[in-house]
């Protein structure tokens, strides 16, 4: 391997490491707060909690995907690129803002929850701040200088934290996560500008804005339309089923999504940057996707599966037993999961060379295919709405596999071989650990302790067993690591 080639393995292994613990920290903060949340209200009443988070992360899109990735991608790149990006993005995130603001009572109406609006124009606001902090994150990751990240999390997660557990713990029930998301975004962004040297100068161009436009665009409508689609479950039986049902089918998914998240977010952030850097070889694109389908399958699979195996136990002992009903839901989507990381891996390996139009253009069937199998298992409940994701995460691992075949090389049979190996080892894991569940009476926290160590233990065996390559890689680079730290 060259020096370049090296100093891009360098900056993606920092860089994961670094945003994850980032995503992690952010998502701990997520996670008690939704915990507390749970413990105080009972399942009906956290129906307008999910619709409410369902139309955040709709706002999200339109500041944080688009210009922010053309940034990232674009060879040259420089300051008057940054800013014009920067000016638009402000001036664009009011235009949002307003009509947020202005829907949010035909949206109250619709679903007979007249909190939705308040909490709506309230969490709004969180749109101008985030435009800004779009810009400093594309900057940061050009850069790969994810520790900023990193800092800046945790400042604006420790105030929100507190905050909203202490407004949680008193009784402002959505009030409490509506002062976490609002608080965390903006102590961020104050964080980020205070550490990273870029300023915006007074400089703005139509003719840069229009070039980055031609390119984000796309992935902005396929974000949005992303976005849209897979909140459509829940916005379908929030209006078609009860508030409980919705509250039972969100809750199931959050914890399965948690996880996800975390690893999602740490590969696009760093392996974007990276590939586009080699986007002049397709043949380092492909192996670059092949190594973080490898790994980061071999680290998600059995955190999904052993989480489906632990559910019933973890319901229990983190959640209390009223919300039983959401096993079920659980084990559905972290089965469906077991997708993403080659999807990950394959859409970053499209986008690093320039192309979008592929990325929007794959996205059309996936999402049809979608639509069509949830109005055919509407009238048959949520479980079985549940299930169609399954088949529509099977669905698009196919086609994506097929397009970046065409496109870096990366075909469906090595797509499934790079991670199969580790979906086998993980599934025999979860057999051990429900099985400790099944055949044996503790108390609930007991059993729930007991299966997660047992579950690290038999995928460690299974590992060496089967002579896993990606525990030997990790193997040795924690060994490199600690031998570092040794002689420092």
């Amino acid at each position: 391997m060259n020096e370049n080639g090296k100093s891009v393995k360098k900056k993606v292994v920092s860089g994961l490491f670094w945003k994850f613990s980032e995503r992690m920290a952010a998502q701990i903060v997520s996670l008690v707060v939704s915990i507390i949340l749970a413990r105080l209200l009972m399942p009906e009443d956290y129906g307008a909690v999910s619709l409410v988070t369902i139309f955040i992360t709709i706002a999200n899109v339109f500041v944080s995907e688009g210009f922010g990735v053309a940034l990232i991608q674009k060879k040259d790149a420089d300051d008057i690129d940054f800013s014009t990006v920067f000016y638009f993005g402000i001036a664009f995130s009011v235009v949002v803002y307003v009509i947020f603001f202005f829907l949010a009572v035909p949206i109250a109406e619709f679903y007979n929850l007249p909190i939705l609006v308040p909490v709506l124009r309230v969490l709004s606001l969180r749109i101008p701040v985030a435009a800004i902090n779009s810009v400093q994150q594309a900057y940061v990751s050009r850069q790969m200088i994810f520790k900023k990240f990193f800092f800046s999390t945790m400042f604006g997660t420790v105030i929100s934290a507190i905050i909203g557990i202490v407004m949680a713990y008193y009784g402002f029930g959505i009030w409490a996560l509506v002062a976490q998301y609002m608080i965390n975004t903006i102590m961020g962004t104050i964080v980020l500008f205070i550490t990273v040297k870029w300023r915006p100068q007074l400089a703005f161009s139509f003719e840069r804005l229009k070039a980055l436009f031609k390119y984000g665009w796309k992935l902005l409508t396929r974000s949005l339309l992303l976005t849209l689609y897979s909140n459509l479950r829940s916005l379908t039986i929030g209006k078609f089923y009860t508030s409980t049902d919705l509250a039972y089918y969100n809750k199931g998914s959050q914890f399965p999504n948690l996880i996800i998240t975390n690893v999602d977010s740490a590969i696009n952030s760093t392996l974007f940057p990276a590939m586009s850097q080699e986007q002049n070889s397709l043949e380092r694109v492909k192996a670059l996707a092949r190594r973080t389908t490898q790994l980061s399958s071999y680290i998600i699979c059995p955190l999904l599966i052993g989480f489906a195996a632990v559910a019933d136990a973890f319901v229990v002992v983190v959640l209390t037993e009223k919300w039983l009903p959401i096993v079920p839901y659980l084990r559905i989507i972290c089965f469906n999961l077991l997708c993403r990381p080659a999807q990950t891996a394959m859409l970053q390996a499209i986008k690093s060379v320039g192309r979008s139009d592929a990325v929007l253009k794959m996205d059309i069937p996936v999402r049809l295919f979608g639509i069509a199998t949830l109005l055919l298992a509407l009238r048959h409940g949520v479980l079985y709405i549940a299930l169609t994701e399954v088949m529509v995460g099977i669905f698009g691992v196919i086609l994506y596999s097929g397009v970046c075949q065409k496109i870096v090389g990366y075909n469906v049979g090595e797509v499934f071989r790079d991670f199969g190996e580790n979906v086998i080892e993980a599934l025999m894991m979860g057999i051990v650990v429900w099985g400790f569940d099944y055949f044996t009476a503790f108390h609930p926290f007991i059993t729930l302790v007991s299966q997660i160590i047992l579950g690290a233990i038999s995928y460690g065996l299974f590992s060496i067993l089967f002579k896993n390559k990606n525990f030997t890689y990790l193997k040795s680079e924690i060994l490199k690591i600690l031998h570092k730290k040794k002689l420092a």
